[in-house]
């Protein structure tokens, strides 16, 4: 195997593992709102507030702080874009979700994302994904669909058309996000543009607490505890693996990966909450994970295969 194939794996690999970690935060909010009624949007400021600071004392710990004030005056618009952007997508997911349901606010945002970068891609290089990407995307989205309606086939909401639209506007904004981080990504740590992310996104979505509905704190240990492993684990970690694995792989492989994410949730909630799997949900949960094997191969990677920016 190459060393161009090598990473590419190690990155898929990466993005991968941030998925999962991200897969489990289903279940992590839902535990904290058995404990507290924190509303989604107040669960997920208070998450990327815990991200931040959590980075902030790692960047500290290893003598890094300099880096991050390099990295903002070096990339300050792109720093900009991709807090508020992943502040806004999670933001536009949690809300489309309250008007159209679970199913449908999946489907739209993750599936949208991997459908726009590779045509964006295409367009860039004037010329059409080779049939085996096309292969790999269209089972990837089959997947989706099928893990999607399998668990949440009763979800509805009030307003369908506002659901979607947002549920639009969230996988716009992840992709973009997406290819903005990507490339702040191959010159930068990381570590210091996951701190730099997580501090603009606390930004946006702290003030929103003036807003919400129900409590804004909690003094519940469990509901705190899960709080710290949304922020720690979730979205600190998580986004560190991401920005990693974009630094190998292109956006449209990194958001088609990304669909092991409701893969994780649903078999997070046959394990733990013991809630059945049927054999449609079985069926797209090997749809997906069959598809992201594929984008191991280079030929197959829903975009193109990048040079690793560590090797330079």
């Amino acid at each position: 195997m190459s060393q161009g194939s090598r990473s590419h794996l190690r990155g898929l690999l990466e993005v991968g593992a941030a998925s999962v970690l991200w897969g489990t935060g289903g279940l992590a909010v839902q535990l904290i709102r058995e404990h507290e009624a924190l509303s989604p949007v107040t669960i997920s400021a208070w998450r990327m507030a815990i991200a931040a600071a959590v980075l902030l004392v790692a960047l500290v710990a290893l003598r890094r702080g300099g880096e991050l004030v390099d990295l903002a005056r070096r990339h300050p618009r792109q720093l900009l874009v991709v807090g508020a952007g992943t502040a806004a997508y999670q933001g536009f997911y949690f809300v489309s979700v309250t008007q159209v349901g679970v199913a449908v606010s999946t489907v739209v945002s993750l599936g949208l994302a991997p459908v726009l970068l590779t045509v964006l891609e295409s367009a860039r290089d004037r010329r059409a994904p080779a049939p085996s990407r096309l292969g790999v995307l269209g089972a990837a989205l089959v997947g989706l669909v099928l893990v999607s309606v399998a668990g949440h086939a009763s979800s509805t909401g009030p307003d369908p058309v506002a659901g979607v639209l947002l549920a639009v506007a969230s996988g716009t904004t992840y992709a973009l996000t997406t290819v903005a981080g990507g490339s702040v990504s191959r010159t930068s740590s990381p570590l210091v543009l996951t701190s730099g992310m997580t501090l603009v996104g606390a930004a946006v979505l702290l003030p929103c607490l003036a807003v919400v509905d129900g409590p804004r704190v909690t003094t519940d240990v469990v509901a705190l505890a899960w709080l710290v492993y949304l922020g720690a684990l979730t979205m600190a970690l998580a986004y560190v693996l991401l920005y990693s694995g974009l630094r190998v792989v292109a956006p449209s492989t990194a958001v088609t990966a990304s669909l092991v994410e409701p893969v994780t949730a649903a078999v997070v909630a046959a394990v733990v909450l013991g809630e059945a799997l049927g054999p449609v949900a079985v069926v797209g949960i090997v749809l997906v994970l069959g598809a992201v094997a594929g984008l191991g191969r280079p030929a197959a990677a829903a975009g193109p295969v990048l040079p690793d920016a560590r090797l330079r």
